[in-house]
């Protein structure tokens, strides 16, 4: 696997947000094929209290998938790293090209972010596949974590918070904008230049930077929250009816994705 890795962006990952900690040293004594920022910081909402959430993928020994002793196919790191809450998540190479076959849109937010901690060429090679995986089923991914989250900022009552009602918009948004131009964009400010965006949009965003779960209170009316959510889901049913996107991945993405996790596994 080759490691020629791109150095990640200071002034970027500052720009989003982050502390000016050191994040690639949490990777260390793994074979890391990638690592991004996740969650807030790349939906572009983060609070002054946000915790750091790093996704991506690691590369098990061939000697962990045919032994006795299974290796780990997914990693959990999670703690304090110069005083700023982080959560690591890696999965085994193969096991992420597995999550990559399916209508799974944040492992794709994942690979695609540009808050990149840590990249290789392999990363570039996963990359470059992604338009051949991307297909119209993706709608019902984002479709099903709107519902979640807009149940969840329900069950909050007159106190609910920002970061449920965010979550609701800013999938149903990457939703939208990915059936129309097959492009994955989950960064919530850039999609709000989107015709469907609520104009209220920038002001939860600044709201929410202010505490990771602090309420809405009075700066959007109830009725017209719901009204807005209905929209943006009738918005995301005629965009997927209306896509151009396939039904499943392209066969020679899948095969080349094949090849990538044989060569790479093989090669160690």
């Amino acid at each position: 696997m080759s490691d020629q890795a791109i150095r990640p962006g200071a002034a970027r990952l500052r720009d989003a947000g982050l502390p000016a900690i050191d994040l690639s040293s949490l990777l260390a004594g793994q074979t890391v094929v990638f690592a991004t920022v996740s969650g807030a910081h790349l939906y572009g909402f983060p609070s002054r209290d946000s915790d750091v959430d790093l996704r991506g993928a690691h590369l098990l020994p061939v000697a962990d998938l045919i032994g006795l002793r299974e290796g780990e196919e997914t990693r959990t790191r999670m703690g304090d790293h110069d005083g700023v809450e982080t959560d690591l998540v890696t999965h085994d190479l193969r096991k992420f090209a597995r999550l990559m076959l399916r209508r799974n849109g944040y492992v794709l937010e994942q690979l695609l972010s540009p808050l990149v901690v840590h990249t290789t060429g392999v990363h570039a090679e996963l990359t470059a596949l992604t338009p051949g995986l991307l297909t119209r089923n993706h709608a019902h991914h984002y479709r099903g974590f709107a519902v979640t989250q807009w149940r969840l900022f329900g069950k909050q009552g007159a106190q609910g918070e920002l970061k449920p009602l965010l979550y609701t918009l800013r999938v149903l948004l990457t939703g939208i904008h990915l059936m129309r131009s097959g492009e994955v964009v989950a960064h919530l400010p850039t999609l709000a230049g989107l015709a469907e965006a609520p104009a209220y949009v920038a002001e939860l965003i600044a709201a929410k930077a202010e505490a990771e779960h602090g309420p809405v209170r009075d700066l959007v009316d109830a009725a017209r929250l719901r009204e807005d959510v209905e929209r943006l889901h009738a918005a995301l049913d005629d965009a997927q009816a209306a896509s151009r996107l396939p039904e499943q991945p392209s066969r020679e993405a899948h095969d080349a994705l094949h090849e990538l996790v044989v060569r790479v596994r093989l090669s160690g």
